[in-house]
């Protein structure tokens, strides 16, 4: 679990792992590319499937797991909750890619996931239920908190036995929000996350280029195209 400032030297580490590279943002690549995100009219998606309030948690809880720094831009300017919310309006959201016939019994973590649970029935049960957990401890919802206070809320989901709702084991609902946030960083924009393939530029990914064979040979320089999306979208 990282805070949001100051920058985290874990995160910094698991982007360079990532690319095998330290060519990502420069200091002033990034401001231009904030500058410029920043000048564009304000216009929110509309949510598909999550009320007003599950957004507010989501929009708090994916900025605290990927959180903007002088490393990259955060979950909030990249879009990741537009990301899960199109996901939860699709085959994966309701749940018709996994198999969901009982019995449900728990087990090992080797049989796998063994609830009767969609993700968008895991979001719509487990932010009502960390809502409630936040305010019964902390009296006020998750995304009204401090800092701090999410922080310890979003460890205490991670690493500790909590029913959310009595249903939601708080250990699933925290996979399931992490899982998704990191898909919604590094997918393509054409699924609503990605936001003008920040996530990629972080990384120094060229994303969907048809053609790299100039470069298979070349050891050593950066990578010096643009990324590019499947829709045609670059920077």
């Amino acid at each position: 679990m990282k805070p949001s400032a100051p920058a985290s030297p874990d995160r910094r580490r698991f982007l360079m792992a990532l690319a095998g590279t330290t060519a990502f943002w420069t200091t002033a690549a990034f401001a231009d590319w904030h500058r410029a995100l920043a000048a564009e009219p304000a216009t929110p998606a509309a949510p598909r499937y999550f009320t007003a309030e599950e957004w507010r948690f989501l929009d708090a809880a994916c900025e605290q797991l990927f959180p903007e720094d002088e490393t990259g831009p955060g979950a909030r300017t990249l879009g990741i909750v537009t990301f899960i919310d199109q996901q939860m309006d699709t085959p994966y959201g309701r749940g018709g890619l996994w198999f969901m016939s009982g019995p449900f019994e728990q087990g090992p973590a080797n049989l796998g996931y063994q609830l009767p649970y969609a993700p968008r029935e895991i979001y719509r049960l487990g932010i009502a239920g960390a809502d409630r957990y936040c305010r019964d401890h902390y009296g006020h919802a998750f995304a009204d908190l401090d800092h701090a206070s999410q922080i310890a809320v979003l460890t205490a989901f991670e690493k500790q036995p909590i029913l959310l709702g009595g249903t939601i084991p708080s250990g699933t609902f925290f996979e399931q929000v992490r899982t998704n946030t990191m898909e919604g960083a590094f997918s393509d924009p054409i699924h609503g996350g990605n936001r003008h393939l920040g996530g990629w530029v972080m990384l120094g990914f060229p994303g969907a280029r048809a053609d790299f064979m100039d470069w298979v040979d070349h050891y050593g320089p950066a990578y010096p195209l643009g990324s590019v999306s499947i829709s045609g979208e670059t920077v």
